[in-house]
């Protein structure tokens, strides 16, 4: 499996909190059966200052660590990039970390806040799509605002986003409601991936495997292997 969504690189935002950690995250990805994972730290304006020079150095050094244990997986690096006004600066100014791209278009995972969907969203998404950028947004089924109002799932998907599910969410590591949303979102075929948001081997391990299951299960094969496999594949280029 392909996982394009982590907080395994050590120190940097509110995933592992150590060079230790993040090999343990490695080795559990491994056992979940993810051979390649996205380490997408937070890049959140005023909370986690992250930028590429911060990230990059990072993950160069977790990468030869990985290799130096004999963990058989392969890393990539992006970040997970809070919604704020500054995205078009950074986009601008070359300081936006991409995933990848998906059919011509650079993928950005784009993060909004849990509490809402800000006003000002659908400005950012048509901008960005008009510059040539394909906003992927992560764990939609965890913002109140959907959790109220899930039409709004449909309004951001004809903007033209994707959406990225939490595999916890799925299993039920986020509750009930969690989980019936993204069952529901699976039903209704509104997922486009499925990612760890791992950011620890207790609190939030890696639940690849066991909803990968679920989805095999409650949707089909086809539909886990393009979930897990194929789209995230396509975007990172294997």
């Amino acid at each position: 499996m392909i996982d394009l969504h982590s907080h395994i690189l050590p120190g940097i935002d509110d995933g592992a909190r150590s060079t230790e950690m993040s090999l343990a995250m490695a080795q559990q990805a491994v056992d979940a059966g993810v051979t390649y994972m996205m380490c997408t730290p937070h890049m959140h304006w005023g909370t986690f200052d992250n930028d590429i020079e911060i990230i990059q150095p990072t993950f160069v050094k977790l990468q030869e660590d990985i290799k130096n244990e004999g963990i058989a997986l392969t890393i990539g690096w992006a970040a997970e990039v809070r919604l704020n006004e500054m995205v078009p600066v950074w986009f601008k100014t070359g300081k936006l970390p991409f995933m990848g791209e998906f059919k011509g278009k650079k993928v950005l995972l784009l993060e909004l806040p849990h509490s809402h969907v800000p006003a000002s969203t659908d400005q950012l998404i048509k901008w960005l799509l008009n510059n040539g950028v394909q906003p992927l947004i992560p764990h939609p089924e965890r913002n109140r605002d959907i959790w109220e109002r899930p039409e709004k799932l449909r309004w951001l998907k004809n903007m033209g986003c994707l959406f990225q599910v939490t595999a916890g969410a799925l299993t039920g590591r986020f509750g009930e409601l969690v989980q019936d949303i993204s069952l529901n979102m699976l039903d209704d075929e509104l997922i486009d991936i499925v990612a760890s948001d791992t950011h620890d081997t207790k609190r939030r391990p890696n639940d690849m495997k066991e909803a990968f299951d679920i989805v095999a299960s409650q949707g089909s094969e086809e539909v886990a292997n393009k979930l897990f496999i194929s789209t995230p594949s396509q975007i990172v280029g294997l």
